[in-house]
């Protein structure tokens, strides 16, 4: 519809701010290019690596405010009367990288206060997996969001543990953390933490959103694959070679074993399921 394609072209300009910022504190290196960086405004990579905590607080206030949601989303007060109310709020209390990115958000129209907080919880992920891409852990984070996801699913006692609302979301942070422990990136662990909070309706729901921003971040689409049984690492590289050429983009494989699969191999790429015939191209 009209509104989905204007709310994906605010998203979309909101990525390009993160990006911008993200791309502006990686290019220069050495004390010269520091300096310049300085110079331009440019983040440094102290401001990129509280970037997510950042903003991660800002959403947490704007959840726990219906009157601070309204002040910043307020289509009758201009642009510029917004972004102002965004420097006094946080100006000296998040990193300068923060601020820009929220007042760039504030000038945007948005359909009410929640899909404006959602759409800078987007950029806290994205700015959380841009660190563990710098430290080469983005695709260990995908795979293991993605595989906690599917253990939380087939565990009803521990899903509905995580999504018991009326247990404090704190507890139900500390138990991710006991379940994670020493098995987890950093990123994981936060993410996995945020995704309590369930805003895209579940648990899984939300950690799933996170894999497909992961995917993103490398330019590429995930592909979720239910099979029988588990794929040789041949069968895997051809079915992810296939799905890559059928796409026209680099695909990510996540693979699960589900005996009761119909014809052995079932892929879901977005919102398109192939049932059966696939396992037709993993034999040849």
């Amino acid at each position: 519809t009209m509104s989905e394609s204007a709310a994906e072209t605010r998203l979309s300009a909101l990525d390009s701010v993160l990006d911008d910022a993200y791309a502006r504190s990686t290019v220069d290196s050495g004390v010269v290019g520091k300096i310049v960086g300085a110079v331009r405004g440019a983040p440094s990579a102290s401001d990129i690596e509280s970037l997510p905590g950042d903003l991660f607080t800002v959403v947490d206030a704007l959840d726990t405010s219906v009157m601070l949601r309204r002040a910043l989303t307020d289509p009758t007060t201009s642009e510029s009367a917004r972004q102002q109310l965004v420097q006094n709020m946080l100006d000296g209390k998040v990193s300068k990288t923060a601020v820009g990115i929220v007042s760039q958000a504030a000038a945007m129209r948005w359909a009410g206060g929640r899909s404006f907080t959602a759409a800078l919880e987007r950029q806290a992920v994205r700015a959380q997996l841009m660190v563990a891409d710098n430290d080469g852990n983005l695709e260990n984070t995908e795979d293991e969001l993605f595989r906690f996801a599917r253990l939380v699913e087939a565990n009803p006692d521990l899903r509905n543990a995580l999504s018991d609302r009326a247990v404090p979301v704190s507890k139900r942070q500390e138990l991710v953390e006991q379940l994670l422990a020493g098995r987890a990136t950093p990123a994981t662990m936060a993410l996995a933490k945020r995704a309590v909070g369930a805003r895209d309706r579940t648990f899984a729901h939300t950690i799933e959103g996170f894999v497909t921003l992961a995917a993103a971040q490398k330019n590429r689409v995930v592909a979720t694959v239910r099979v029988a049984q588990a794929l040789t690492p041949e069968q895997r590289e051809r079915l992810r070679r296939s799905l890559s050429q059928q796409v026209g983009r680099e695909v990510a494989v996540q693979e699960i074993i589900d005996p009761g699969v119909l014809g052995g191999v079932r892929v879901e790429l977005g919102d398109e399921v192939v049932e059966g015939t696939v396992a037709d191209r993993l034999e040849q």
